[in-house]
């Protein structure tokens, strides 16, 4: 029988050694998970002729708008759903929703990148990049082991921003921008410092997945805005 979630309510980092790299292994496998799963359901989404051509309408006018925010008010919900969830069956159903969701609001962006450039050369760029700096940045928060949880408010900040220009960009028809998706990887980076640090910090010994959740929406909106870079300087 699985030991429920609030059975031991401190962090992992108060455990023993043994317990914390366990922890961090199983984490970052369960993120290696869902970046395959996305692969598998994006690629089953793009060869579904019937769900591309609901991603591109979905691009549309003020319909864009509203996929969007529903996309985030979903997302949040899973978020929050896998965090308070007492039990890992939970969580691994709040991950696979996730995915699934993540993977559909893809479909325009990898389908414009892959098919209108009639190349994956940009796709494999955005890929390697969006990888190394991740590596990168959780280098960083796991050798350091500083807590980096003050970052949240300007998280929470930069994210409002950014939900803000984005609705005003389709309200009154300007664009963002390049310097809009290179702020936003910056913002994507602090994002995954951030949830690296809450994985030695403040999540306990049961909640890999859930750990793994939000490392994977950080990596996935990094990956987003490094495509959307890259494909802004090749048109």
């Amino acid at each position: 029988m699985e030991e429920p979630l609030d059975a031991n309510l401190f962090s992992v980092a108060q455990e023993s050694e043994v317990t914390r790299v366990d922890f961090i292994r199983k984490t970052y496998t369960h993120v290696a998970l869902a970046v395959l799963g996305f692969v598998l359901v994006e690629a089953l989404f793009l060869n579904t002729p019937f769900i591309v051509e609901i991603g591109l309408a979905m691009t549309q006018g003020m319909t864009w708008l509203i996929v969007l925010g529903g996309f985030m008010f979903a997302t949040s919900a899973i978020e929050r759903w896998a965090m308070r969830s007492t039990s890992v069956q939970q969580q691994y159903l709040a991950m696979f929703l996730y995915v699934v969701v993540e993977a559909f609001v893809f479909v325009p962006m990898l389908y414009m990148a892959i098919y209108f450039t009639e190349s994956t050369a940009v796709l494999n760029q955005a890929v390697v990049i969006t990888l190394a700096l991740f590596t990168g940045i959780s280098y960083i928060a796991l050798t350091s082991k500083k807590d980096f949880s003050f970052l949240s408010s300007a998280l929470t900040v930069g994210g409002f921003i950014a939900i803000g220009l984005v609705v005003a960009g389709m309200l009154f028809g300007f664009s963002l921008g390049l310097w809009f998706s290179v702020a936003m990887v910056i913002l994507a980076g602090g994002s995954i410092l951030y949830q690296t640090s809450n994985v030695l910090h403040h999540y306990n010994k049961n909640q890999h997945v859930a750990a793994a959740l939000g490392l994977f929406a950080s990596l996935m909106l990094l990956f987003w805005y490094v495509l959307s870079i890259l494909t802004r300087l090749t048109d």
